[in-house]
């Protein structure tokens, strides 16, 4: 083979890795590109979900299940910051209202004390410049049970989650040494009184677990 052939032919090979090179990157981009599209793809549904703001405010603004709401005769602590004189302790009225500097009178029954908060900030950003309010619930007086009786500590308790009638036996410090284990029962107001039955040894090992009832706002747990 003459030397021209011999760098015609090297040339050629050459020319040829070159381009075996070029496709091998160009595949390599169009997979990388697809790959692109496709994580693109599936995030789509997210991005719009998350970027309606309508439904995102309507979710902040609906309570969890489970989340305390205010009732009559609670206290409220509100804070605004930087704001002595708008802050202070109040309690809810009959009525269901409470009364704040700035912006009088406020429904405030049956609301969580977030929902409370963003009312008294979007009442407040008419007269103040970004009002930072916190809204807590000081004391419970609205939601409460009473047990009475044969117990260590009778009294009037708050009932901030569901509390059952062994539940509240145990916040009262339990039964005393005499006290009537068959004969205990619930007196529960409505339209007409009721009385419910709690047999505290059948309820203890397994049996008639039904007596063990959720208790009700303003529910009288007699232990004989």
């Amino acid at each position: 083979m003459g030397f021209f052939q011999v760098l015609k032919s090297t040339a050629g090979r050459r020319n040829l890795a070159i381009a075996l090179v070029l496709a091998a990157c160009q595949a390599g981009a169009q997979q990388q590109l697809l790959a692109a599209e496709e994580k693109a793809k599936a995030a789509a549904p997210v991005a719009a979900h998350t970027g309606n703001s309508a439904d995102v405010r309507q979710e902040q603004k609906s309570a969890t299940p489970g989340e305390y709401t205010v009732g009559e005769g609670d206290l409220l602590r509100i804070n605004v910051w930087k704001e002595t004189e708008i802050s202070q302790n109040v309690a809810v009225r009959p009525d269901g209202n409470i009364s704040l500097p700035l912006v009088s009178e406020i429904k405030v029954v049956g609301l969580t004390p977030r929902q409370i908060q963003e009312l008294i900030t979007e009442r407040l950003k008419s007269v103040l410049t970004n009002p930072q309010v916190t809204v807590t619930v000081t004391e419970v007086r609205s939601k409460m049970v009473y047990i009475t009786g044969e117990v260590a500590k009778p009294g009037a308790y708050p009932v901030v989650t569901p509390t059952n009638v062994l539940q509240l036996i145990a916040r009262a410090g339990g039964l005393n040494p005499f006290a009537n284990r068959k004969g205990i029962y619930i007196l529960r107001a409505g339209e007409r009184t009721s009385r419910l039955r709690f047999n505290y040894k059948d309820v203890v090992q397994g049996k008639n677990s039904e007596q063990n009832v959720i208790l009700q706002p303003g529910d009288t747990v007699v232990v004989p």
